[in-house]
């Protein structure tokens, strides 16, 4: 178990690294022109590796464990986006919706990475819970790598509209590395929960698929409708279905 926790420390402490590169743009002058692109980028990413590192995988451990493959994985699916829809909804209320638009907006776009951190943390900590033994080390790693990719210009797109905003670069940094200091916290913990409960592991790697999609179809589809949005999901999809298919 002991093992299986520092590979998910350690797989996620990258991700998270990864964010507050991207927040540090910030210091940089850079421009949030590319954001739909960057988020369409983030959203291929995501989708690929719903696919691949997680449902797959929990298709193929149902099928093991004699469960009917169809089972965990739609029930995952479905509870995973039902947790974060909920999840979503109760920010949202809690928040309201004073204060001006851009500031609203930029607000749910920090509540959406952050809370689409969550899974993606689950994911990688559950993939490297998965490979604590060396099989399926390489998929975790792509799967980590695909993630951290993705992580840049989500720090980016905190960070960035915070600055255009007139906050100072620090605070405008702390906000972008802020948004994915759930990752490690959430991968520690589904590493634990799946050392602990082995035949769950199909449940919770749908569980992690479920919110992920959640957060593509929700949050960041919407905000990357454009031409450059598209490029960049597609861009995103065949980078991280490559990754996985390649060294997994």
């Amino acid at each position: 178990m002991t093992r299986a926790l520092g590979f998910a420390a350690l797989g996620t402490l990258f991700t998270f690294s990864m964010t507050t590169l991207g927040a540090a743009c910030v210091f940089l002058g850079a421009k949030p022109r590319s954001r739909e692109g960057l988020l369409g980028f983030a959203a291929g990413v995501m989708t690929a590796a719903s696919v691949w590192s997680l449902l797959l995988p929990a298709i193929e451990q149902a099928e093991a464990q004699g469960t009917p493959a169809w089972l965990p994985a739609a029930g995952g699916v479905a509870l995973g986006a039902a947790f974060l829809a909920a999840l979503d909804a109760l920010l949202l209320r809690l928040r309201g919706g004073d204060g001006d638009a851009r500031e609203h907006s930029n607000a749910l776009l920090f509540t959406a990475i952050t809370l689409h951190n969550i899974p993606e943390g689950m994911a990688v900590g559950l993939a490297f819970a998965l490979a604590v033994d060396g099989e399926g080390l390489a998929s975790a790693a792509a799967l980590a790598l695909g993630i951290g990719v993705q992580n840049l210009p989500e720090g980016a797109a905190i960070s960035l509209p915070l600055r255009e905003m007139g906050q100072s670069r620090a605070r405008s940094f702390w906000g972008g590395t802020l948004s994915g200091a759930v990752e490690p916290l959430f991968g520690v913990l589904a590493a634990l929960a799946a050392a602990l409960v082995r035949s769950g592991m199909p449940w919770l790697l749908s569980f992690a698929a479920g919110a992920m999609l959640y957060v593509v179809i929700v949050e960041l589809v919407p905000q990357s409708n454009t031409r450059g949005g598209v490029c960049g999901y597609m861009m995103g999809f065949l980078v991280m279905m490559t990754l996985d298919v390649a060294l997994g």
